[in-house]
């Protein structure tokens, strides 16, 4: 792990506390494919002395937790900024449970390292609500990036200790519209939040699509994906909230009414499955009821290097998540590689990154009569597709890691200034 040089070599700004460069410490439960690259951003800004503190680093199987595979990311996620794992003390050490990062030891850390603003990733983990109260012992301002809206229900009393959990925040990034909202009904005003849009590595997915793109014609062959066929990909763990089993049942319904060979209508359509989890064998069990028609493919858990060949062998994404989805960043992967997608309405993106028959389609989430009958539509406007490819390339642009960190320093900048008055 990296070590850190003393205080008293670091580079000095005017504005800084104490006549140096801020010290931000980023505090997340692990490496997330998704976070690294804002990471890098901003330990490339020579106006702030950034760190990461990891709760855990989790091994293959802690990893593939909900994949339904023991797997490690095959892109590198620790390197390009300086980084500290934190000592877990958690009987059942994970990512995926509240209590599976448990690091008391944060306020120690805290002032060990002599931080000057923390950015906490919600509080989806023990170590987040750790960090919260560190932060309020130490006098040390603390930032929020979360995920939570209002499109799950949630009785009275969860919404009053919401209410008071996100009052203890000093400031707070938005990655969206419906976080955005979310803030807002629990009092906060628009002056303290300033807008860190959820992103992915936009110019790395769209430079592996356009060298994918060549292959496409092969990648459908391996599929099994008539060349001529509207395929609609699923990407993602096969687990309840996302709805996989309803999907099946929504392309099965939609087939039914799309010949299998290229008509004056339009062309057939394809299910292209590609994910893992405890929901794959009934998805498969119940595409397997209908041969030789049922044109779906399942391709199992696809990593990092190996995901964009599912997006450029695929015309539409398709999320038909609950309000569980609070945001969907392959949504954000699918636009960068030049998909549309279609997503249920309870999917927290859909106000930001869905522009009606411009990057995409909503339907009522559980309304899968809907879904079945917008597979058919937007198949018999195959030829649409490539203007909307390029719409959805434009508009993913403002969705990057670079928008993400500056918005994260304009935080930074706020709450120091806000301690010197």
């Amino acid at each position: 792990m990296p070590r850190y040089s003393p205080l008293a070599s670091r580079l000095s700004a005017p504005s800084a506390p104490s006549g140096r460069r801020p010290r931000v410490a980023f505090v997340t439960s692990h490496p997330i494919q998704y976070q690294v690259p804002v990471f890098r951003e901003l330990a490339k800004r020579a106006d702030l002395d950034f760190v990461v503190l990891f709760a855990m680093i989790p091994d293959a199987a802690a990893q593939g937790s909900g994949f339904g595979v023991a797997f490690e990311w095959d892109i590198p996620l620790l390197s390009g900024f300086q980084y500290r794992v934190l000592e877990n003390v958690a009987q059942q050490p994970g990512v995926s449970h509240f209590l599976g990062c448990d690091t008391p030891s944060i306020r120690t850390v805290l002032a060990e390292e002599m931080i000057d603003v923390v950015v906490v990733n919600g509080w989806v983990v023990k170590t987040c609500l750790q960090t919260l109260w560190a932060c309020k012992r130490l006098g040390i301002p603390c930032i929020v990036r979360g995920e939570a809206n209002n499109l799950r229900h949630r009785p009275w009393w969860k919404r009053f200790l919401q209410r008071q959990l996100v009052s203890r925040f000093d400031a707070f990034l938005p990655i969206g519209t419906a976080n955005r909202q979310f803030y807002r009904s629990h009092g906060i005003s628009d002056d303290r939040m300033f807008d860190a849009p959820y992103c992915v590595e936009n110019e790395r997915f769209a430079r592996a699509a356009l060298e994918a793109e060549p292959r496409r014609s092969e990648l459908r062959a391996k599929w099994n994906i008539s060349e001529n066929a509207v395929c609609f990909l699923y990407c993602g763990k096969f687990e309840n909230k996302k709805h996989p089993l309803e999907l099946v049942e929504a392309f099965l319904l939609a087939q039914q009414a799309v010949h299998p060979f290229a008509t004056a209508d339009g062309p057939p359509i394809h299910l292209l499955m590609v994910g893992d989890g405890l929901l794959r064998h009934q998805c498969e069990k119940l595409a397997t009821r209908h041969p030789p028609r049922a044109a779906i493919t399942f391709t199992g858990f696809l990593n990092q290097s190996e995901i964009v060949d599912a997006y450029v062998a695929s015309d539409v994404l398709v999320m038909p998540s609950d309000a569980g989805e609070t945001w969907g960043l392959v949504v954000n992967e699918a636009m960068a590689c030049g998909l549309p997608a279609i997503v249920s309405d309870q999917v927290g993106c859909a106000a930001d990154l869905i522009q009606p028959d411009v990057t995409g389609w909503v339907f009522p989430f559980g309304d899968w009569e809907c879904l079945s009958e917008l597979l058919i539509n937007v198949s018999s406007k195959a030829d649409q597709l490539p203007t909307m490819a390029v719409a959805c390339r434009r508009l993913i642009e403002a969705y990057s890691p670079q928008t993400a960190a500056e918005g994260i320093n304009e935080t930074v900048n706020h709450v120091l200034v806000g301690l010197t008055r």
